[in-house]
């Protein structure tokens, strides 16, 4: 992880699962036709990963003691890496690029097949610091991102969208490689980036579980993925801008990611739902000379691990869900400035059999001069509330949204509100239109 350090001053958005992975939807009211089950996600073999920090923990003792970027030892790291995937059926391209007077170098490898025209890519940064091997930093996001390539090769997996991972130079110089990457990369192929996954630092001796709350999407699929583990997880700050994600989200690509904690304190909470040691660092071995291959944990990352190649085969399937009835309100309703009361929007659905799905899908179209004021939600008849965006994005204006919500509580028929609140003063807009779909 770099070492230059960015906060978040937005607030994070609670529960909100935007459908921006999803395939275009038929028309409302077609008839639903038979989708093919996604493959199931593998189990991540530790040993594998472990196998991989063993190599790199072996290259960076016979170059110095590090994998830096202009070293040997990176050069070497790439090299390793490259030689499984090129084994293993992926297209590999080395990208090169000059930082501090020396020659870095990215490793991007394609897995044939999938839609061109959406990408789900997965990345973490190779290199080390110079006072040490980095296994934690980052061998455990470079060898995890690895060993799931890998099994996307042994599974012959043949996704919906097109698979590419991503391997960083000079992360620890300030994103050295990825900016690159990103800022090379032409606007009609930027455009085709549907999604980008980052792992740095996933095996920390005293982890944590933190889950990135960028993209909702990808959030809520960690999210479900530690749900189903019974393990909770909190939106990560830490390294917020900190890593590779950075230059891709400044581009407009949806990213998100997965981290275990770097020199910040272990809370008393914490330690209490994660285990370890409270008052330590996640991560006291973090940018030193003892970050080793005795600095993992290993059922951290044998989570994360899994944890990504379930982000992987879920995300890259993309299998649409063939909608029910839709139901759509197009009448302009103003939003007061705040502290004005919320206002709503009503829509009567009728002639629905039984509840509402598990994957009710809600359109919003909202036009407002500062989207980071506003909060959305979705009543359903008995008035149950759902939140769909709490005053996430910052100074962006406008909120047009697919959220996903999971209502099969409800019962379809009835009365549904969209309900809106401007929380800040100073910013002025309506609700342009909103649909909900069964």
């Amino acid at each position: 992880m770099s070492l230059s350090v960015s906060r978040r001053l937005a607030a994070v958005t609670a529960f909100a699962v935007a459908g921006l992975f999803a395939s275009a939807a038929p028309a409302a009211l077609a008839a639903p036709t038979a989708v093919a089950a996604a493959p199931t996600p593998p189990d991540i073999p530790l040993a594998n990963v472990k196998a991989h920090l063993a190599q790199l923990s072996t290259i960076a003792a016979n170059n110095g003691g590090n994998r830096a970027h202009g070293r040997a030892g990176y050069k070497a790291s790439i090299d390793y890496v490259k030689g499984k995937l090129d084994a293993a059926g992926f297209t590999t391209t080395l990208q090169t690029f000059t930082s501090s007077g020396a020659t870095g170098y990215n490793l991007i490898a394609d897995w044939p097949g999938g839609d061109p025209n959406s990408v789900l890519m997965a990345g973490s940064h190779l290199d080390s610091v110079t006072s040490g091997a980095g296994i934690n930093d980052n061998g455990s996001g470079s060898a995890a991102v690895l060993e799931t390539a890998l099994a996307v090769s042994r599974a012959g997996l043949q996704p919906t969208k097109h698979l590419r991972f991503g391997w960083w130079g000079a992360e620890e110089l300030g994103l050295i490689g990825s900016k690159y990457y990103v800022n090379n990369l032409p606007a009609a192929e930027k455009a085709k980036v549907s999604g980008y996954l980052n792992f740095d630092m996933i095996g920390s001796p005293n982890p944590g579980y933190f889950v990135y709350d960028d993209d909702p999407t990808i959030e809520q699929t960690f999210k479900n993925y530690y749900t189903g583990l019974g393990i909770p997880t909190e939106i990560e700050t830490e390294g917020d801008g900190r890593s590779d994600h950075a230059p891709f989200k400044s581009a407009g690509i949806p990213v998100g990611g997965l981290f275990s904690g770097a020199d910040y304190t272990k809370t008393a909470a914490q330690a209490q739902k994660w285990g370890g040691t409270s008052g330590q660092a996640f991560d006291r071995c973090y940018h030193s000379s003892c970050d080793s291959l005795t600095n993992i944990n290993d059922t951290a990352l044998d989570r994360n691990s899994d944890a990504v190649a379930y982000a992987i085969w879920t995300l890259g399937a993309a299998t649409p869900v063939p909608p029910g009835p839709s139901f759509e309100n197009t009448a302009d309703v103003n939003i007061p400035d705040s502290p004005a009361a919320a206002v709503s929007s009503p829509i009567t659905v009728s002639g629905v059999t039984g509840n509402a799905p598990a994957t009710t899908k809600v359109d919003v179209n909202i036009v407002h001069t500062y989207r980071g004021d506003l909060v959305v939600d979705l009543l359903a008849p008995d008035g149950t509330v759902y939140n769909l965006h709490n005053r996430s994005g910052g100074s962006a204006d406008n909120l047009v949204q697919t959220y996903t919500v999971n209502a099969s509580s409800e019962v379809a028929n009835g009365v549904w509100k969209l309900r809106v609140k401007d929380s800040a003063a100073q910013d002025v807009g309506y609700i342009n239109s909103w649909k909900i779909t069964f």
